[in-house]
């Protein structure tokens, strides 16, 4: 049986040449990085040269990337760290965003911080004029993500960024989803703290990022030794590390010719999903989308039961964001966009990564056709004419 994985929104496998770079800090070059010995100094030259790496992808400044665990902590720190330093004011946000930004907000929100959840039309996109007018002398900070993590839309975060830089406001987007995969210039974004991680661009799991401009006045949320000048504390992660750096390094060189394969595998199932199976439709932005994520809504059929429908024939997809997978109720960011909650979940996730092929949209072109035929058949709403 064929196996085909397209589900890298979710994670994707380490690339050989970051784990070649990251083996020797497992057992040959293990000191810690804040140790003064040869050993710590290979361990601190490492992390540096990682840092000059993830710095060159957005246009930073090296000193202004500091590591983290991952994009949630890196979300957590940028939002909370904001608040502990502000002590009040109003947090403008949207509602599509990744838990691990709605949910530090929830929590600010019950400490008494006010939170301006915005909508957004029925391609996710957020207007970012309801951002400006939702900007009071009381607002400490705007977070809203670069591309969202289950259809795919790209934000205007240009615009965005414009706008909270005239207020003089900090911007923080969760650019987990686009970081590696298109291009992201901080200076010319007006971006002030920006969240990465690794495992989404074929680098390890358990780190990540945050891109923290110059001058940004935020509290830590970890405390302890003062690891990474005092924002996040904690024995540095080197081989993680390491292996940020090197996926970076690889993305920033493959970026061109990654997007335009992946455009093209996309725009070939986007195509031959609408041309084949009846009622189905797609969501999130028709254009502004990443070049690698697919996401359709098909009548009749519940997502769940399609996802494991086509796991047995080998293909790997999901019903929303596998952060929340085992949530069994449907997707906020598909109820955001308009969807109700029986069109919300008969949607499907496939997200494209750099090992798939034509070989493998054929695949999934042959199979999905006949799989979603066969659940309509026991589709009591489907086979009533409800849809």
């Amino acid at each position: 049986m064929q196996r085909v994985y397209m589900d890298h929104s979710a994670t994707t496998p380490v690339d050989p040449e970051v784990l070649q770079a990251m083996l020797p800090y497992f057992s040959e070059r293990y000191g810690s990085a804040s140790s003064l010995h040869t050993h710590g100094r290979e361990g601190r030259d490492a992390v540096e040269d990682a840092r000059r790496k993830v710095s060159s992808l957005i246009g930073a400044k090296e000193e202004e990337i500091f590591f983290t665990s991952g994009g949630t902590e890196s979300n957590n720190l940028a939002i909370i760290g904001t608040a502990r330093k502000k002590r009040k004011g109003r947090i403008i946000t949207s509602s599509i965003e990744h838990p691990s930004v709605l949910e530090p907000c929830r929590y600010l929100e019950r400490e008494g911080f006010e939170i301006i959840r915005l909508g957004v039309d029925k391609y996710g996109m957020i207007d970012p004029s309801e951002i400006e007018n939702s900007i009071t002398k009381d607002t400490i900070l705007i977070t809203v993500m670069h591309a969202n993590n289950e259809i795919g839309t790209i934000e205007d975060i240009r615009e965005i960024g414009e706008i909270a830089s005239n207020k003089n406001i900090p911007f923080h987007t969760d650019a987990v989803q686009s970081f590696g995969k298109i291009p992201i210039d901080v200076e010319d974004t007006n971006i002030d703290m920006l969240s990465i991680s690794s495992h989404k661009i074929y680098g390890p799991k358990g780190v990540g990022a945050i891109y923290i401009r110059e001058g940004t006045d935020l509290d830590p949320i970890i405390f302890g030794g003062g690891h990474e000048k005092g924002i996040r504390s904690g024995t540095e992660n080197v081989p993680g590390i390491v292996g940020l750096g090197k996926a970076c390094e690889i993305a920033k060189m493959r970026m061109k010719k990654d997007t335009k394969m992946l455009e093209k595998m996309r725009d070939i199932l986007i195509d031959g999903i609408s041309k084949n199976i009846p009622e189905s439709y797609l969501n999130g932005h028709p254009r502004k989308r990443l070049p690698n994520n697919v996401n359709f809504r098909f009548s009749g059929v519940l997502g769940e039961s399609l996802v494991k429908a086509l796991d047995k024939h080998g293909i790997s997809a999901s019903v929303a964001s596998a952060c929340s997978s085992g949530n069994p109720d449907a997707s906020h960011v598909l109820l955001a966009i308009g969807l109700d909650m029986e069109e919300a979940r008969s949607s499907i996730r496939l997200t494209i990564g750099r090992e798939n092929n034509k070989k493998d949209i054929k695949y999934v072109l042959d199979i999905l056709p006949r799989i979603i035929e066969e659940l309509r058949l026991t589709s009591p709403s489907w086979n009533k004419g409800c849809w």
